[in-house]
């Protein structure tokens, strides 16, 4: 039988057991810049494990995903919080899954709106960046250090993911 997931749009409450949503929803903590800037701060739980270890920020630049898209595979961090910080005003889809039993659950596909941006928590089992349009350059803060802070998880039977839901497709 085909599972179907409908994709969703990508809110604090329906994002809150994977991570947090980055963006300029509310009030502003402060004005600053002489009235001309305003200042969303703490937006996220960054957490890093491990004595040598330190939070760092990075740039990757992946290439445009089109849908449907197939996944086949998830990973997650379990030294780290990984957050992505779009560089452009562009959506992307962003895929997470529950654990279960030390593999991903069902995935969930989530449509970001221009200007969010993600953090996943520790050990969260989410897909690879996946922006829909050019370019897919974003600000990534996670853990830099030693130790093994990936875990992957290819799915035997991969999952399509289309403009508007997820189904489980045979290889």
């Amino acid at each position: 039988m085909m599972q179907t997931i409908q994709i969703q749009p990508l809110t604090p409450d329906a994002f809150k057991p994977f991570g947090d949503v980055l963006d300029i929803a509310g009030e502003p903590t402060v004005i600053i810049n002489q009235g001309l800037c305003q200042r969303f701060s703490d937006l996220a739980t960054l957490d890093c494990v491990g004595d040598d270890a330190k939070t760092g920020i990075s740039l990757f630049n992946s290439d445009k995903r089109t849908l449907p898209y197939q996944l086949d595979m998830m990973e997650r961090h379990p030294l780290g919080s990984q957050a992505f910080l779009p560089m452009t005003e562009n959506a992307f889809l962003v895929i997470v899954a529950p654990d279960d039993g030390g593999k991903p659950s069902i995935p969930q596909a989530f449509l970001t709106q221009p200007g969010q941006g993600v953090n996943y928590h520790r050990n969260i089992w989410h897909g690879v960046l996946t922006p829909l349009s050019e370019p897919g350059l974003f600000a990534v803060i996670d853990r830099i250090g030693p130790g093994n802070n990936l875990e992957e998880f290819w799915f035997d039977m991969p999952y399509l993911i289309g403009p508007s839901r997820v189904t489980a497709i045979p290889l």
